[in-house]
C-alpha cells in the first residue's frame, strides 16, 4: 500500500531542505519524512537513492535517528500498520503527499488528506528549513499555520543564544483555518536555531513554541 504511493510520489519529484527541487550528482533525492514531536507531525530530511523509490516507506518505518530522538522526535509508524493510530495515519498522509500537499492518500481502503489531521498538526508547522539544515543568510522559511488572527513570531538565535533576527509573520489565514506562510528573514552572520511561537492574547507569554536547530553554511 505504502510502496505504491512511494513510487508515485518520487516519479519526477525531489525536494531539498529548502523546499526546492534538486537532483544531486550522486543521484539521490532529498525527501521529507514526517515524524512526531509532542504528538504532532514534524518533517525531517532523508536522502534516498534516486532509483530506490521504495526507500521512502523504509525511512518512514525506520523512525527517528538518535540525534532526532534527543530533540523529542518519535514515531508510531511500524510493522504492517494494520490498525494505525491517528498519529501514524497523519505521518503517512503527510509523508506521501509532500509533492502535492492538497492531494490524498489511501490507507486500508479509506482516502485521507492533510486536512483530516488538524489535531495532529502543530499550530505552526515549519516545513522548510528542516532540522539540522545548513542555511545561508537571509533565510527563507515556509510552512503552514493556524494561529489567532493568522499571526505568529519568529526568532533566529546564534550558538550563544543571542537573538540575531526576529519579526512577526502573517499567514494567509488563521483562527480556525490553516493557511500558508513564506517569508525571508533579516540578514545574519551566524545562526544556530529558528524559533517560532505565538504570543498569548491573555498575558503575552509564548505559546505553541517550537525550535528547529540549524547550521550556517560556510
Amino acid at each position: 500500500m505504502l510502496l505504491v504511493a512511494a513510487s508515485l510520489l518520487l516519479a519526477g519529484c525531489s525536494g531539498n531542505s529548502s523546499g526546492e527541487t534538486t537532483t544531486t550528482a550522486a543521484e539521490t533525492d532529498s525527501v521529507r519524512v514526517y515524524l512526531l514531536r509532542d504528538g504532532k507531525v514534524w518533517p525531517v530530511s532523508r536522502e534516498i537513492a534516486k532509483t530506490g523509490v521504495f526507500q521512502l516507506d523504509d525511512e518512514l518505518r525506520r523512525g527517528p535517528t538518535d540525534e532526532e530522538r534527543k530533540l523529542g522526535f518519535t514515531s508510531e509508524v511500524a510493522g504492517t500498520n494494520a490498525n494505525p493510530s491517528r498519529a501514524a495515519l497523519a505521518q503517512m498522509v503527510y509523508t506521501f503527499t509532500q509533492s502535492d500537499p492538497t492531494g490524498s492518500f489511501e490507507v486500508n481502503g479509506k482516502t485521507y488528506t492533510r486536512a483530516d489531521f488538524e489535531e495532529q498538526t502543530p499550530l505552526i508547522l515549519v516545513e522548510s528549513p528542516l532540522p539540522f539544515a545548513q542555511v545561508t543568510s537571509p533565510l527563507r522559511v515556509t510552512g503552514t499555520a493556524n494561529t489567532f488572527e493568522a499571526t505568529f513570531q519568529y526568532e533566529l538565535v546564534d550558538t550563544e543564544g543571542n537573538v540575531v533576527d526576529k519579526n512577526f509573520v502573517t499567514a494567509t489565514s488563521g483562527t480556525g483555518t490553516r493557511g500558508t506562510f513564506d517569508f525571508m528573514s533579516g540578514t545574519f552572520d551566524e545562526v544556530a536555531a529558528l524559533r517560532v511561537f505565538e504570543l498569548s492574547a491573555k498575558d503575552g507569554s509564548r505559546i505553541h513554541e517550537a525550535e528547529i536547530p540549524l547550521g550556517t553554511s560556510t
